[in-house]
């Protein structure tokens, strides 16, 4: 399942590590080539549907839809991932069929994240031969759809089979919905926190059992727990932009930012928030000296490799999703550490993550989009998604714990961080525009010209404001 992944930032591609399987997908691939998709949705911006969303019925078959199982048919498929995840949502699909004999899906392979960045899916809707559901991890290139008429509403179908949008966490709701309808349905997500090191901590005379709040309470545990011999780094205390501190989009968020107007849809980017984000990173630069850094990450392995520098203790603290305590559990079992939300700033958002999500969507001209709505609430639901989420603590978008999910049941201490920020109301999905892949790669480049080149963020940020916003207008 593409929630659960992996992520090494230094290489030219992500590998995506499941609970049975492991592929990868090149780097980069989270947001829509919207300019393929501006050109070609102009052809299919008519035809419509109608829009709200359902908590899973404890019996996995129905979803309160009796009268739809007892009809049945075809449900056409699309699905991004392959491997051994791939036999874990055709047990999925095979599950849904042995609660619904009338009912069959067709699946069909689509990576690397069901047709959205390589044009296939526009491509289909243009022809009008669409599938019925398509799953996807790039939820802003699936918004950008929904935003460019491609997608349709739910509502009528989710309504009918018994959603209450009270059973969703109120962070999700905004990603489901465009102009009070709602186009995507989120499967599970995966939210940031800080890790830390017990021992280090206890070693620099920190407190473990209060770990950083702030951004300046990180900053002062951060020179506390960096090493330096000499002029040689042995540990640093912290390193804002490696592991999820990488994205485009974290940090910026938790110091406030919008990236765009939520009421116009313009791109907003000279902003204070961002100024301040990225002359913050430039303190931790310029204190150690970029290019030592530099030399210092370059051994770093990923997430899954014996050579995180987390594991190996040449980081005292770092920010990265919840999957990656199974990855502690597996190449630094003996290591004690512990989690809390991301520190945050004054005029920032506290106990704030990006999420990372997967979502359900249905094309336009879709031919059977009641039984794709049927199978989406199946598919989503806790005790579908188990196997899964026991292993790597990502969430379900539902409120209330289950029983299925042994990390409630056994009270885990990281499980209950993940919850709270998870329904934290500063949680969220930035940059739902349809210049979303523009914007991430114009801020990575922005960002390593202020630390490498202690240039200063304001002009660089006004500049890049103007040069989207003229591909925001062109796709009005």
């Amino acid at each position: 399942m593409a929630s659960y992944l992996t992520m090494d930032t230094k290489q030219t591609e992500l590998t995506i590590t499941f609970i049975k399987g492991v592929f990868t997908v090149k780097k980069g691939m989270t947001v829509l080539v919207s300019s393929i998709i501006s050109t070609m949705l102009i052809i299919t911006a008519c035809s419509g549907g109608s829009g709200s969303a359902p908590k899973p019925s404890n019996d996995a078959g129905t979803n309160g839809n009796e009268g739809a199982a007892a009809a049945g048919g075809d449900i056409n498929y699309w699905y991004p991932w392959g491997g051994d995840s791939e036999k874990w949502d055709k047990w999925r699909m095979e599950e849904f069929e042995k609660k619904n004999p009338t009912y069959k899906i067709n699946a069909t392979y689509v990576p690397p994240d069901g047709g959205l960045s390589n044009g296939k899916l526009v491509s289909v809707i243009s022809g009008k031969n669409p599938p019925d559901v398509v799953i996807s991890s790039d939820y802003a290139s699936a918004y950008s759809l929904a935003a460019q008429g491609a997608l349709e509403p739910m509502d009528e179908y989710l309504s009918a089979m018994g959603f209450n949008e009270s059973d969703v966490l109120p962070s999700f709701l905004p990603l489901m919905k465009r102009d009070d309808k709602t186009y995507l349905y989120p499967q599970d997500s995966n939210v940031n926190l800080l890790y830390y090191n017990v021992a280090m901590f206890r070693e620099a005379g920190l407190d473990p059992d209060n770990p950083p709040r702030t951004i300046e309470e990180l900053d002062a545990a951060a020179e506390k727990l960096t090493v330096l011999n000499g002029k040689n780094v042995e540990r640093l205390g912290f390193i804002p932009w490696i592991d999820a501190g990488d994205d485009a989009f974290l940090w910026g968020w938790v110091f406030g930012a919008n990236f765009i107007d939520d009421k116009t849809g313009d791109v907003k980017l000279n902003d204070d928030h961002l100024s301040d984000m990225y002359n913050w990173m430039n303190k931790y630069a310029q204190k150690y000296n970029p290019e030592k850094i530099k030399s210092f990450t370059s051994g770093f392995g990923g997430a899954f490799s014996p050579d995180h520098p987390f594991f190996t203790g040449k980081v005292a603290m770092t920010v990265n999703g919840n999957w990656f305590a199974n990855a502690l559990s597996i190449y630094a079992p003996d290591q004690e550490y512990r989690v809390a939300a991301i520190p945050f700033p004054a005029n920032g958002r506290e106990k704030a993550t990006t999420f990372g999500t997967n979502v359900f969507m249905i094309p336009k001209g879709a031919k059977n989009p009641e039984n794709a709505m049927k199978f989406i609430l199946f598919g989503g639901q806790p005790e579908i998604l188990a196997d899964n989420i026991n292993t790597w603590r990502s969430i379900s978008i539902y409120n209330a714990p289950s029983d299925a999910i042994k990390w409630d049941k056994e009270n885990d201490a990281v499980y209950k961080v993940v919850r709270e920020v998870a329904a934290s109301p500063n949680s969220g999905h930035p940059a739902l525009t349809p210049v979303a892949k523009e914007m991430s790669n114009e801020l990575k480049l922005l960002r390593d010209n202020v630390i490498y080149n202690n240039k200063d963020p304001k002009p660089l940020l006004e500049e890049v404001e103007k040069k989207l916003q003229k591909e925001v207008d062109k796709k009005k």
